[in-house]
């Protein structure tokens, strides 16, 4: 483990610069856990500077707090990043900071990764996530460069295949929009609600809320939502990095350093449309599509691994409209557990588009060696 040199108690540090020593002690020794009382005696400072310094890693997405009693904290995916940063790890007081040093902090150079190939990564729900490989890294080490350099992230391909997961793991302090049809302007920035005595209160969004906080916005099924209301997040990720919500006399709201903007989208879905506008705006695009060797390792029956990769060629070629992903294999593999493997393969017939059901239906024929048709219910139990 590499200790950083202790500086002289009582000397005034610069802007940023404890948060960073203390990020550089995390990402030294990434499988470790620290206490605030840890750090300062390694770095000479007072526990009280570093628990603050800690918090505010862990509130920015920088560091991640794995228990409160005792407190502990560790690396996560971003604290390599910011460990190996020239410019503040977290948002300082409010400056009037001129354009030219904000372009200076986007030309720091990329940190290397800190997540070593093939370690899972825990996401928010405690479930696991296996990094892929992405332009020779892993996965959520390159997102995290990307948020360094505010280059925004759309990452597209097939519902199941990843995409949510891959940013949950890479991101610890993300705020999601779901999008779809009938998402609304509100749903980002905000709308008034009535309280219990009658009166009326304006609830901020998570639009507005990850801008003041430096956080990442996740907009799920973005291509789901009428550009016009979509529109409405794009003052935000250009050079203005600013809202004005009309709904609330007009507040402007400004970005903090570390507020970042990824979306989603499924290219396949009916009604996503990618727009000139959005695409624009994301300038590192990621194709997702399902590791299937991932889920042999998972421990999904292989027989039905054989049925993902048969239809997805097929659907390669165009003579089906869909193919198992992942996150249906998954399932596959959780029922099979609680029933038997012949009725995951009769359930994933039945999740299929009903048009593509007889081709769905004859390669678990095939793979199986047993005509299998959709689940239904059968006569009263006697």
């Amino acid at each position: 483990m590499t200790t950083p040199t202790a500086p002289v108690t009582g000397t005034r540090m610069g802007n940023g610069e404890l948060r960073r020593m203390v990020a550089r002690v995390l990402a030294d020794s990434p499988d470790m856990q620290y206490s605030p009382r840890d750090i300062a005696k390694m770095t000479g400072r007072s526990s009280g500077a570093i628990g603050n310094a800690l918090k505010t890693l862990t509130t920015a997405g920088n560091a991640e707090q794995t228990s409160t009693k005792p407190l502990r904290y560790r690396a996560n995916a971003a604290t390599a990043a910011v460990a190996a940063s020239t410019a503040p790890a977290a948002p300082p007081a409010a400056t009037a900071t001129p354009r030219p040093a904000k372009r200076a902090r986007k030309a720091t150079p990329a940190p290397a990764a800190s997540t070593a190939p093939g370690t899972p990564v825990t996401r928010p729900n405690g479930q696991l996530y296996h990094p892929r490989t992405l332009a020779g890294r892993a996965d959520v080490e390159v997102l995290a460069t990307m948020r360094a350099s505010e280059v925004p992230v759309l990452l597209y391909g097939p519902p199941g295949t990843g995409k949510t997961s891959l940013i949950e793991a890479a991101f610890g302090d993300l705020l999601t929009v779901q999008g779809d049809g009938d998402t609304t302007v509100a749903d980002f920035v905000g709308e008034y609600t009535q309280n219990p005595d009658g009166t009326f209160a304006f609830v901020h969004g998570p639009l507005p809320r990850a801008m003041r906080e430096g956080r990442v916005l996740f907009v799920d099924d973005a291509t789901l939502i009428p550009p016009t209301v979509l529109s409405c997040v794009y003052p935000a990720m250009d050079g203005r990095r600013e809202i004005v919500i009309k709904a609330h006399a007009g507040e402007v709201v400004k970005a903090e350093p570390g507020f970042y903007i990824c979306a989603g989208h499924n290219p396949g879905v009916h009604g996503a449309i990618l727009s000139d506008a959005l695409a624009s705006r994301f300038a590192f695009q990621v194709q997702v599509s399902s590791d299937y060797e991932l889920a042999v390792q998972l421990g999904v029956d292989t027989k039905a691994v054989k049925v993902a990769r048969n239809l997805a060629t097929r659907h390669s070629k165009g003579e089906i409209g869909w193919a198992p992903q992942l996150r249906e294999l998954l399932a596959f593999q959780k029922i099979a557990t609680a029933t038997d493997p012949a009725t995951a393969a009769a359930n994933l017939i039945g999740t299929a588009p009903e048009d593509d059901r007889p081709i769905v239906a004859e390669v678990v024929k095939t793979v199986f060696g047993t005509a299998l048709t959709p689940l239904t219910l059968g006569a009263r139990v006697r």
